[in-house]
């Protein structure tokens, strides 16, 4: 009703999509980037703790699966709530608050006595770490004009790995000359800082303020900084989520009506099988590798060359999905991750160290390459008003795989070791191929002019 009060409506969807791609643009999808990298390298220095603390307090493995798990089920809770929030209250002091939360437990974590107050902690610190990566992403792609649109989720999410490996680089200088309770201290401050950052730099989605009337003149304001300026009195409407998502109602329920089902089941599945996958690397990889009998360096270098391959591999992925569309991409990175998985079965860790560092590079560039662009596809099925909660849930969901693997990869480390284990993380990637084959609205190949041309002949 406001709306008809103004001489022009802006259509924001197509004023985003198809316009530049500004300066301003590029430093929110920085910004972005940057409070997942905190969030990525946070969530993973627990990884990197686990040997040490093994060794200093006498403790058994297995006594660390809860104190993994409940960051985890922090991070599913998070992930669920904060998109929901983002979704009502904005993006900006959800991702905010998120990064705040995180930071401050993780310094906590630097004084804990005992494996119960380990545990406790961590469930908090995983609320903060899993709700900064829908948020993020979904400010970013709103954000982005169309055609960047997929590299720069891409982008946003990759840095998850990106900080797991700084993490790693970070453990193995800290941890021998400053102990486990000074990185988690250094690790802590660091996101904490930067929560003040982004409540003072980091703007609204203009796609959530075209929505509230009362929020306009700000928007305007936004836009022009954008490269993207209106008339004074220019309403805004969404052409395109209006066209897409007329009955995709604000909500949980929303996902699962207008043909939307089968698309929320696969994605569900999809991340929980996938990050069963990477969970089972980022908490049990190293400790899997000292259980061979390899040392605490090489454990950690481990782990750095999967999150390395990781990067590389979910902006190559990106790259492709961007010129080819999601679904064939997506499975050839499936595969690739299943296959490598089962053949780094037959390397000798002791003789093949690096063949080793080789295998569980690409086995990271298979995996995310998967996982990240996972993101982009969210971004693609969800309209504006359920698009963070539709990233979220299929999140959430994917921590219970997130869960499952602290318990799994424990267990299966000390009863079948390094084989038992590699075929937990080949066959998890086994069924998200045939979980995102199911998917019916993948991203598909842009049509070129050659492609327009060819189809104005036919016709």
């Amino acid at each position: 009703m406001p709306r008809t009060q103004h001489a022009s409506a802006v259509d924001i969807g197509h004023t985003l999509d198809h316009g530049p791609f500004s300066s301003l643009q590029k430093w929110v999808v920085l910004m972005a980037a940057l409070s997942i990298i905190l969030d990525g390298f946070d969530g993973q220095l627990i990884g990197f703790a686990i040997p040490v603390i093994i060794k200093e307090w006498g403790i058994e493995r297995s006594a660390f699966a809860p104190a993994v798990a409940s960051g985890l089920i922090g991070m599913a809770l998070g992930s669920a709530f904060a998109g929901y929030m983002a979704d009502r209250i904005g993006r900006r002091l959800v991702i905010a608050a998120s990064v705040a939360l995180f930071g401050a437990t993780t310094i906590a974590i630097g004084f804990a006595p005992n494996i119960l107050a380990i545990t406790m902690l961590r469930f908090i610190a995983g609320l903060g770490i899993g709700g900064a990566l829908p948020s993020a992403s979904t400010l970013t792609a709103e954000f982005t004009p169309l055609r960047y649109r997929t590299i720069a989720v891409t982008a946003t999410i990759v840095s998850y790995p990106l900080g797991g490996m700084l993490a790693g680089l970070f453990a193995s200088t800290v941890l021998p000359s400053l102990g486990w309770r000074a990185m988690f201290w250094i690790g802590g401050a660091l996101p904490l800082a930067y929560s003040l950052v982004l409540l003072a730099r980091l703007p609204e989605s203009p796609r959530l303020m075209a929505r509230h009337s009362a929020q306009w003149p700000q928007l305007r304001a936004l836009l022009t900084r954008m490269q993207r300026p209106t008339a004074a009195d220019a309403g805004f409407v969404d052409a395109a989520e209006q066209l897409v998502g007329q009955q995709q109602r604000a909500g949980f329920g929303a996902l699962f009506k207008d043909g939307l089902a089968r698309d929320t089941l696969a994605i569900w599945m999809g991340f929980f099988m996938v990050m069963l996958a990477s969970y089972s690397a980022f908490s049990w990889l190293p400790s899997m590798l000292t259980a061979e009998g390899l040392p605490v360096s090489m454990a950690s270098s481990g782990l750095t060359a999967y999150n390395l391959g990781g990067v590389l591999g979910a902006l190559g992925c990106a790259w492709a999905m961007a010129r080819f569309g999601s679904r064939w991409p997506l499975m050839l990175a499936c595969a690739g991750a299943a296959a490598s998985a089962l053949l780094l079965k037959g390397v000798d860790f002791h003789r093949d160290a690096s063949l080793l560092m080789l295998g569980l590079g690409v086995h990271g560039m298979f995996v995310n390459g998967v996982q990240a662009p996972m993101y982009a596809l969210c971004a693609h099925v969800y309209a504006t008003q359920i698009r963070a909660t539709g990233t979220a849930a299929g999140l959430a969901f994917g921590r219970l795989g997130a869960i499952l693997s602290s318990f799994a990869g424990a267990a299966i480390i000390t009863s079948n070791g390094a084989s038992g284990y590699l075929s937990l993380l080949g066959y998890a990637m086994v069924a998200a191929l045939v979980a995102l084959a199911l998917v019916q609205r993948h991203i598909h190949r842009p049509r070129t002019p050659d492609n327009t041309r060819t189809a104005s002949q036919s016709a």
